[in-house]
Formats: structure tokens, C-alpha cells, sequence
């Protein structure tokens, strides 16, 4: 399920079998999150867009080949720290 929500292949080596994923306060902020991961040279693997639980996420790859999400939860308080 990572996998297809990432749109890469669960087989070979474009998925290890986890993601890495880090909250941020805002749609905006997932938005600016992105734009920085791509000038540093990851490739977006999915456009940041509304999800099915309320809230917006988008996947990127790092140049190490890492898998990231980058999510804003209105469900989460990420007001104190």
C-alpha cells in the first residue's frame, strides 16, 4: 500500500518497504517542502494533493533513493514543538 501511494513499484528497487515521513503545519508548507526537496535534487515521485483521511501529502525520492512523504494532518497539533 506505501508503495502505490508513493506511485513506485513495490517490486525491485525502487521501493525498500518503508517511507520516511515528515508533518508540517500546513498545505503550504507541504507545497514549499517539495519545491526545496526538488531544487536539492529529488525527483517528485506525486504531486502533493488532498487525501482520503482530510488532510495533503506528496511523495519524493532524495538523491540516496530514499522515499519521502511530506504531509500536513488537521488531525495532528504541531503547535508545541
Amino acid at each position: 500500500a506505501l508503495a502505490a501511494d508513493a506511485h513506485v513499484s513495490a517490486a525491485g528497487n525502487g521501493f525498500s518497504g518503508f517511507t520516511l515521513a515528515h508533518n508540517v503545519k500546513s498545505k503550504e508548507a507541504v507545497d514549499s517542502v517539495l519545491e526545496q526537496a526538488k531544487a536539492a535534487g529529488a525527483t517528485i515521485l506525486k504531486p502533493a494533493q488532498d487525501t482520503d483521511w482530510g488532510g495533503y501529502s506528496g511523495y519524493f525520492a532524495d538523491p540516496d533513493g530514499y522515499l519521502w512523504e511530506i504531509a500536513w494532518n488537521p488531525h495532528f497539533d504541531l503547535t508545541n514543538g
